[in-house]
This record gives structure tokens, sequence and C-alpha cells, in this order.
């Protein structure tokens, strides 16, 4: 009696207005992609490639933040010469980053 219907508006047709709808979700997913994701990817693959790359005599630090020089190397762990006659044995993993040689001597 004193309420009148109410009808739903009907949505544009055609496929444009689905598109557009779904654009920003689809434009933040590439904007996530090149400033989070693959960065994260290229250092995951530069460390991967510097610790395959670890070689004997090689100055290291740790992500402990121990320095020290590889005197072996396993698969999975490395050996490092932290003082004369000191070594700690350490998983690969936790080499964070390699040092240029003769960095233990100036230290």
């Amino acid at each position: 009696m004193f309420i009148s219907n109410a009808y739903a508006q009907t949505a544009a047709a055609g496929p444009e207005s689905s598109l557009m709808s779904f654009l920003p979700i689809i434009l933040m997913f590439i904007v996530l992609y090149f400033l989070m994701i693959r960065p994260q990817m290229k250092r995951q693959k530069e460390q991967k490639a510097m610790m395959d790359a670890l070689a004997k005599g090689d100055e290291v630090i740790t992500a402990g933040g121990i320095v020290g020089k590889v005197s072996k190397v396993t698969d999975a762990y490395v050996t490092l010469e932290v003082a004369d006659g000191t070594e700690i044995v350490v998983q690969k993993a936790a080499v964070s980053t390699l040092l240029p040689k003769g960095t233990i001597k100036a230290l």
C-alpha cells in the first residue's frame, strides 16, 4: 500500500563492462608482480648461484655475522676457518655474503 515496488537497475550489456570491472584487480596483480615477486625471485637466483660457486679460500659472512675463510665445501655444509686453528661447520644457506679477497686481513 504505502511502499512502492523497487526494481534493480540492470548493468550495461556487453563483455566490455565485465572486463572493466576486473581491470583494477588485474592491474594490481601486475604491479605486485613487478614490484615484489620478480625482484625477490632475482635475489634468490643470485643467492643460489653464489652458494653453488663457493670454493675453498673464499671469504664469507654468515647470517649470524661470523666472518671466516672457507676451508671445506660439501653439498649441504661449509667449514669456515674463523681464527688460526678454529673451524666451524655451518649450513650453506647460512652464508649470506661473499667478500672480496683480502678483506679478513684488512679487518
